[in-house]
């Protein structure tokens, strides 16, 4: 029988973080069946960020960071109780998955405990150890590597955790979140009902919701996620749309495929996006003094939730009944909240060439359409608060630039380790004021090392997108502001001359030069020879392309 660690030395860890006053803000269960869960506390004045570990065993706790989420070239740090001897190392992996103890030991345990069932450990490291073999801890998303063994980890027999271990997509330096909302908050559920997810890797079903009739304003202070079980992996995001409110209840009826030919004209009134989920996110609670206003003849009366379902598996007889729950209240904040979507607008006029290890795309906000919203809206210019970044499969990183007079200011928001498996609004760390004749620009890094075809917007998570979300208040009517290179200047690099005009068909198809003659301007571009070379010259042609904009009001009316 293991011998007990002696009572003295439980009591004396146990009371450590009492005395060092430590409070961890931030937790997630790392494991499905709740068996192992992280907490933290950045420290900024100090650099440093504090951990707990809680885990359902009495052997050993692994836990660290990885580029990939895999086992190469990881961070680590082991720790437990060994015959009631607290112990914590730093390890690294190579990138053939070998195990080496790292001559900088970079992470101090503070405290250790174990019970019957649980071994807790407290521990802490400096966001940034110069150590080559340590991973920074930045703004970035973390993918964060978890393990677990019932024996101890003793040098020379290093216990291998077997199946007890996992990965998740975390940001570990997000500002606070507020406090829980009360358990007592009314709220209403927009959720598919038995929809059928059909054998192909990408759908987006649309259904329309009527708002609660309210008969004074109230505020939406939080929203949740509803993601039926088992299907985490298949919603892939959720969009909620403002629609028209001359429609009237018969547009509750119908569910349809979106952006099909058969689907219902009501669904074209519904362009004014006033939230977005993505897969790996959480519930988002608005700050204490913003809310999305609803009850009133300037709020949503109909909505359309868009739900993107990913079936790369093509697995058959799927039924989902995912979607949203908004806890709303008659105390109202205030400012009324609104979101404006930037970046590259979806098109095949988008596209990346393939086998590039790095290429960057960017989508404008522009000076002039930010000075005209703004100028005939609130010329005081309004407050960013939270910014969701949305790519797909091929994104590596996504970066808010923000500039004023020609100057580049500090980064709206950006994810360096981006993670397509986990997107969620990112919180602030201070508010930022957008102003008349400011310009942003949403730059998305791709990789398409693995592909051996032109990657193309669209929206399938194999195509591609540049998106950001802009969390603002107060609400002005300015819903998309977004931006995309001529499809023509981008075809002069691969030689095209002519296309036949008028434009009768879809892709559009060329007629000059002869190699290309009445191939559609998709196929001649994959007919192209790419080179790693040919790709970046390609890369820098495009960013020095005029651009086509949108500057779009809550009708879809354009504001230039």
């Amino acid at each position: 029988m293991r011998p007990r660690p002696p009572l003295w030395l439980l009591f004396f860890f146990a009371a450590l973080p009492a005395v060092g006053g430590r409070r961890y803000p931030h937790s997630a269960v790392l494991d499905g069946a709740s068996r192992y869960r992280l907490s933290w506390a950045p420290e900024e004045a100090s650099g440093a960020v504090a951990f707990r570990l809680e885990v359902r065993t009495r052997g050993y706790v692994g836990f660290g960071f990885s580029p990939t989420g895999a086992m190469a070239s990881a961070d680590l740090v082991v720790g437990g109780l060994d015959r009631g001897k607290p112990y914590l190392q730093d390890y690294f992996t190579t990138a053939d998955r070998t195990l080496e103890k790292d001559p900088q030991q970079d992470y101090y345990l503070e405290y250790a405990m174990e019970n019957s069932t649980h071994t807790i450990l407290g521990f802490s490291r400096k966001l940034h150890t110069c150590d080559p073999n340590d991973k920074s801890i930045t703004e970035s998303t973390v993918r964060v590597i978890w393990a677990y063994h019932d024996k101890d980890f003793r040098e020379g027999n290093q216990n291998y955790h077997g199946s007890n271990r996992g990965t998740k997509s975390l940001r570990l330096l997000n500002p606070e979140k507020e406090a829980a909302i009360p358990s007592s908050l009314p709220y209403f559920d927009l959720t598919n009902q038995n929809v059928p997810i059909p054998d192909k890797d990408t759908t987006y079903w649309c259904q329309m919701f009527k708002i609660p009739v309210l008969h004074e304003k109230h505020h939406v202070i939080k929203v949740e996620p509803l993601i039926q079980r088992g299907h985490e992996n298949i919603v892939h995001h959720i969009l909620l749309y403002q629609c028209s409110s001359s429609l009237n209840d018969s547009v509750l009826d119908y569910g349809h495929e979106c952006y099909h030919p058969n689907m219902p004209d009501s669904f074209l009134t519904c362009e004014t996006v006033i939230f977005a989920w993505a897969i790996g996110g959480e519930g988002f609670t608005y700050p204490p003094h913003v809310g999305l206003s609803i009850g009133t003849m300037l709020d949503p009366q109909y909505v359309l939730m868009e739900v993107h379902y990913d079936n790369p598996s093509y697995v058959e007889g799927m039924i989902d009944n995912s979607g949203l729950r908004l806890f709303y209240t008659p105390d109202l904040r205030r400012y009324d909240a609104g979101v404006i979507e930037a970046g590259l607008w979806v098109s095949l006029f988008h596209n990346i060439p393939p086998g590039m290890p790095e290429f960057m795309s960017e989508g404008h906000c522009t000076l002039e359409c930010l000075e005209e919203a703004l100028s005939a809206e609130k010329p005081s210019g309004i407050h960013v608060f939270a910014v969701l970044l949305h790519a797909h499969l091929a994104g590596r990183a996504i970066r808010m630039r923000h500039f004023r007079n020609g100057d580049e200011q500090e980064l709206l928001a950006y994810d360096d380790e981006f993670d397509f498996n986990f997107q969620e609004f990112q919180y602030l760390k201070k508010e930022r004021i957008i102003l008349p004749g400011d310009n942003l620009i949403t730059e998305c890094h791709y990789s398409t090392l693995d592909r051996s075809h032109m990657t193309w917007g669209g929206l399938s998570t194999r195509n591609e997108m540049c998106l950001s979300y802009l969390l603002y208040y107060p609400r002005i009517n300015l819903t998309r502001c977004a931006s995309i290179p001529d499809i023509m200047e981008q075809l002069q690099f691969i030689g095209v001359k002519e296309i036949y005009r008028p434009v009768r068909t879809w892709p559009f198809i060329i007629k000059s030069p002869k190699q290309y003659k009445n191939l559609s301007f998709m196929d001649a571009m994959n007919k192209f020879k790419w080179s790693r070379e040919q790709g970046l010259s390609y890369n820098d042609y495009v960013l020095q392309l005029p651009v086509n904009v949108r500057c779009t009001k809550t009708d879809n009316a354009e504001w230039m």
